[in-house]
C-alpha cells in the first residue's frame, strides 16, 4: 500500500466562529477521535457547564496540556480521508497562528478559514485572510458554519460566499485556489457526512473537499537546505548534529558544508529513531554524523547544505511583514529578535520601504516613518551578525520569519530578496 500524500492544515476564522467545534467534528466523524475519548470530553465539558459541545474541548484540552508544558505534539491532530492524510496545526488565536506557520515546524500547506453564517466576514475574518495569503498559502477553503443558526438558508449563503470571494480576490488568492463550502459542526451537516438538510446545495461536503486538494510534492530537487536545531556529544562517536530536511536529500558519504559557520566534513551516518537510514527526505527528523565535526564547529541556527550549493548567508534582505501585535510602533532602525529557521538573532529594521494596505496588498504609503499594529509593509532588514536566510519563493522553508519583543509575537513576514555577503 503507498503512503497517502500529506497536507498539513491550518484553521484560521474569527474567534467564535466555530473553529475548535469544527476540528472536533472532523475528528469524531472520520474516527480519529474515539467514541471513548469523546464520552470522556463530553463528561468533562458538562461538569464545568459547557456541555453545549464537547468537540470545541477536543483543541482547548490540547491548549491547556501546552501551556503545562505537555510534549508539543498534542497540538497536532492527524486524521485521513480516502486520498490524503492530514495534520491539523491547531491555531485558535491569530498569535499562535503566526507563530505556527513560522516556525518552521509547520509549513501549513493549505488553510480553512472558518466564518460563521449570521454574521458573515468580521474584521479578522479580513486579516486572517491577508495572513494566510502573505504566509504562502496557496489553497484556501471558506466553509461557512453554522448554517443551522439560518435554517440552512440558501440566499444568505450565497450573500456571504460572493462576499468572501471578493474579499480573497481582492487580497491576492487566485479563483481555482479557492473552495467556499456551506455546513454545520453542530448538527454534523455537510462536513463528513452528506447531508439532507440543504437540497440546493449540489457541492462536496467539507472534508471531500479538503481531499481533492492536492499534497504538495516533496522537494527533493532543490539543494539540500537543513537548518540544526541542536548539536549532541555522542560518546565515540562526537559531534551529531540534529535538524529537519527542509529540501534535497541528505545521504552517507555526501560532501556538506554548514553555514554561516563555515564548517565542511563528509557524511559518515544519518538516522532517525535509533535506525541507520539509506538517505533523509525533507520533512525528515535526523541526526548524522560527520566525520572530525567537533560540538563547537557547529550551532543551533546553522543550516547544512551540500558543499557545491552552499545555503546563503545575507547581508541584508527584503521582506514583506504584517504587525501583528505591537504596543507602540516600529521605527527605522528597531532591532528585535527574528525567529528564522532555527535562527534567532536580533536585525535591525534599515528601511521601512512602502506601507501596504493589508485588506488589498496595495501601496499606501512610501516610506512611512513608523510602523504599527495592523499594518503590512515592504522593509529592508539587516541581521546583527552572519546568519543564513532565502528567498521565499525559491526556499519557503528558509523564507519565513516571525519577530518577538516584549515577549510576544509582534510581526511575521516572508523574504522577498537576499543580498548575500560577499
Amino acid at each position: 500500500m503507498a503512503e497517502k500524500p500529506h497536507i498539513n492544515l491550518v484553521f484560521i476564522g474569527h474567534v467564535d466562529h466555530g473553529k475548535s467545534t469544527t476540528v472536533g467534528r472532523i475528528l469524531y466523524d472520520t474516527g480519529a477521535l474515539s467514541e471513548q475519548d469523546y464520552r470522556k470530553l463530553q463528561a468533562e465539558a458538562e461538569a464545568k457547564g459547557k456541555g453545549t459541545f464537547a468537540f470545541a474541548y477536543v483543541m482547548d484540552n490540547l491548549k491547556e496540556e501546552r501551556e503545562r508544558g505537555v510534549t508539543i505534539d498534542v497540538s497536532y491532530k492527524k486524521f485521513e480521508a480516502k486520498n490524503n492524510k492530514f495534520t491539523i496545526i491547531d491555531a485558535p488565536g491569530h498569535r499562535d497562528f503566526v507563530k505556527n506557520m513560522i516556525t518552521g515546524t509547520s509549513q501549513a500547506d493549505a488553510a480553512v478559514l472558518v466564518v460563521a453564517a449570521k454574521e458573515g466576514i468580521q474584521p479578522q475574518t479580513k486579516e486572517h485572510a491577508f495572513l494566510s495569503q502573505v504566509m504562502g498559502i496557496k489553497n484556501l477553503v471558506v466553509g461557512i458554519n453554522k448554517m443551522d443558526e439560518i435554517k440552512y438558508d440558501e440566499a444568505t449563503f450565497n450573500k456571504t460566499r460572493d462576499e468572501m470571494k471578493k474579499l480573497l480576490l481582492g487580497v491576492g488568492f487566485k479563483e481555482e485556489n479557492i473552495s467556499i463550502i456551506p455546513y454545520s459542526a453542530w448538527e454534523g451537516a455537510n462536513v463528513f457526512k452528506p447531508q439532507d438538510k440543504m437540497p440546493w446545495y449540489k457541492g462536496k461536503t467539507l472534508v471531500e473537499t479538503l481531499d481533492s486538494l492536492k499534497a504538495p510534492p516533496l522537494p527533493t530537487d532543490k539543494p539540500l537546505r537543513l537548518p540544526i536545531q541542536d548539536v549532541y556529544n555522542i560518546k565515540g562517536v562526537g559531534a551529531v548534529p540534529v535538524g529537519r530536511v527542509e529540501t534535497g536529500i541528505l545521504k552517507p558519504n555526501d560532501k556538506i558544508i554548514f553555514m554561516p559557520s563555515k564548517k565542511e566534513g563528509e557524511v559518515k551516518s544519518i538516522e532517525a529513531h535509533h535506525e541507520q537510514l539509506p538517505q533523509a527526505l525533507p520533512g525528515d527528523n535526523v541526526g548524522f554524523n560527520v566525520r572530525g565535526l567537533t560540538r563547537q564547529d557547529v550551532a543551533r541556527g546553522d543550516v547544512a547544505g551540500h558543499a557545491k550549493d552552499p545555503p546563503t548567508v545575507v547581508k541584508e534582505f527584503i521582506a514583506q511583514i504584517v504587525v501583528l501585535n505591537h504596543p507602540t510602533a516600529i521605527p527605522v532602525n528597531y532591532t528585535p529578535v527574528f525567529h528564522l529557521h532555527t535562527a534567532q538573532l536580533s536585525c535591525r529594521f534599515a528601511e521601512l520601504q512602502k506601507k501596504l494596505d493589508p485588506k488589498t496588498g496595495q501601496v499606501k504609503e512610501e516610506n512611512p516613518t513608523f510602523l504599527k499594529t495592523g499594518d503590512a509593509a515592504i522593509v529592508k532588514i539587516v541581521p546583527t551578525r552572519p546568519v543564513c536566510a532565502e528567498e521565499y519563493k525559491k526556499f519557503p522553508q528558509l523564507g519565513r520569519f516571525a519577530i518577538r519583543d516584549m515577549g510576544q509575537t509582534v510581526a511575521a513576514g516572508i523574504i522577498i530578496s537576499v543580498t548575500p555577503r560577499e
